[in-house]
Formats: C-alpha cells, sequence, structure tokens
C-alpha cells in the first residue's frame, strides 16, 4: 500500500504544471476527503453496468497496450494510465467515468487523477478480473442483448 501512495504522489508532483480552473489541487483534495467520497469513489459492477446501459458512464480500461490486446471487453475503451494526461479530450466530461484495471490499483490511480482534472470518476471495485466472472453465460447474453437498439 505505501508504493501506491508513493506512486499517487509522484504522478502528482511530476504531472502538468499548472492545472485546469475546473481542477482540484491533490491538498485540496486531501484536505476534504472524508468518508462520503471514500463510498463514492468506488463503484460496484452492477451500478456501472445499469449507468453504462443507460448512457450515463463512460468505462475507461487504463491497462498498458499489451494487456488490452491479449484480452478485453469489446464495451470498454482503452486510454492506458501513463496515456491518461495526453488523451482526456477522449473522455466524455458528461458522463461519470469509471476506471478499470485488473484488481484496482491502477484505476484508484486514474480516477483520483480524473477526479483532479474535474471529472466526475469512479473505480470499479471488483476490477476487470470480477467483471469477467460476473459477465458469463446467461449475464453476457443479457447484457448484451440490453446493448441492442
Amino acid at each position: 500500500m505505501k508504493i501506491f501512495w508513493a506512486t499517487l504522489l509522484t504522478c502528482f508532483l511530476m504531472g502538468a504544471p499548472a492545472l485546469a480552473a475546473e481542477s482540484l489541487t491533490f491538498d485540496n483534495y486531501l484536505r476534504v476527503f472524508d468518508y462520503r467520497e471514500r463510498s463514492d469513489m468506488k463503484i460496484g459492477i452492477q451500478e456501472m453496468l445499469n449507468l453504462y446501459k443507460q448512457g450515463q458512464a463512460q468505462i475507461i480500461d487504463i491497462r498498458f497496450p499489451e494487456e488490452y490486446q491479449a484480452w478485453r471487453f469489446g464495451f470498454i475503451k482503452n486510454i492506458p494510465l501513463n496515456e491518461l494526461p495526453d488523451r482526456l479530450k477522449e473522455i466524455d466530461k458528461s458522463k461519470i467515468i469509471v476506471t478499470v484495471c485488473p484488481h484496482y490499483d491502477r484505476a484508484e490511480i486514474a480516477r483520483t487523477y480524473l477526479t483532479l482534472q474535474g471529472y466526475r470518476s469512479r473505480y470499479l471495485v471488483e476490477g476487470l478480473l470480477g467483471l469477467a466472472d460476473y459477465l458469463r453465460g446467461d449475464r453476457a447474453k443479457a447484457f448484451i442483448n440490453d446493448m441492442k437498439p
């Protein structure tokens, strides 16, 4: 866990020289961090899929390209974590942004970064491995059928 926070802090200290006016600083984010934010930053599979089906969420897989090429979900956009600052224009600010990776470590770094950039963002608690387990058989079929116009 120490490595996670050290990496997160480094990302913000070495990041873009100036944040947009609508962005928070990391210091201010920490000052207002509370139990509500701790809860709101997370999202479960069913809530994420429901928001996605309603057009209210964009899901971003922040894994490296090689990981994404090896296995992926057709409805999830890939923006690797190390490319995120340069690809913000591909993210819809009007939607809730859900960041995902196999577990949640990189997704949480991406979520924090996006939050500081002014996005409403959450990370998938169960990770992509949990999503793969959830979307099997009948659930996968139902999800895809629900997405058809």
